[in-house]
């Protein structure tokens, strides 16, 4: 049998701490969210491992860090609503859900989307449902939303996605130049978004997130 359990500690104490993320709830997230449980069966060994993990039609696991420097810097509170977008097989949604009130996770590819929501449930995640759709057009019913975050590069932000952003909610991207990436968290005042630079990472552009070309004849 093997040990997750240690290796979450490790992937915490190695990955997580040094990062400057010291929040309990995000500490305590990422220590009882059994990561390899979402990741494919293939890939568990590798689960606690500090790289982008490919998990198959355009999804990726971003880096333990990553995902925890987003969550420092959206500083999500136990009353708010989330809308996590392109979460693949649920992890990001797991953890969220420990300190939410309720995430909405947004998944395209439908098989992916009802295992993600068979795992969430065997997780006890009870406060997330997973809703199939584009990612690109969030989930306007379930919203407004106080935070939202995305699994995977941009290069741009559909405006569906800010317009189910609550006032003076925030958000966090990972914006792609190339090779290069920045994780900016905005803010929502009226309808502009007002963005900062939070660190540096790096992950595939999802699909529909594309800066639009200019065609020229």
């Amino acid at each position: 049998m093997n040990d997750f359990a240690t290796r979450r500690r490790v992937m915490v104490d190695t990955q997580i701490r040094p990062s400057d993320v010291t929040k309990f709830p995000i500490i305590d997230a990422m220590l009882s969210v059994p990561r390899e449980r979402f990741v494919p069966d293939a890939q568990r060994e590798a689960a606690y491992v500090g790289d982008l993990m490919d998990l198959g039609n355009g999804r990726y696991l971003l880096e333990p860090r990553t995902l925890a420097k987003m969550l420092d810097g959206l500083n999500i509170s136990s009353d708010e609503v989330v809308l996590d977008v392109a979460p693949g097989l649920g992890y990001s949604t797991a953890v969220a859900a420990r300190m939410a009130q309720l995430v909405v996770a947004v998944e395209e590819d439908e098989q992916m989307a009802a295992e993600a929501q068979e795992l969430l449930l065997e997780s006890g995640a009870d406060n997330a449902i997973v809703h199939t759709g584009p990612l690109a057009e969030g989930a306007a019913e379930h919203g407004p939303y106080d935070v939202i975050m995305i699994q995977g590069g941009v290069e741009r932000v559909p405006p569906a996605l800010l317009d189910q952003l609550k006032e003076h909610g925030r958000i966090a991207c990972l914006f792609m130049e190339g090779e290069l990436g920045t994780v900016r968290i905005g803010r929502k005042v009226g309808d502009r978004v007002t963005w900062r630079h939070a660190f540096n990472a790096s992950a595939p552009v999802l699909p529909g997130f594309e800066a639009e070309r200019a065609f020229s004849l």
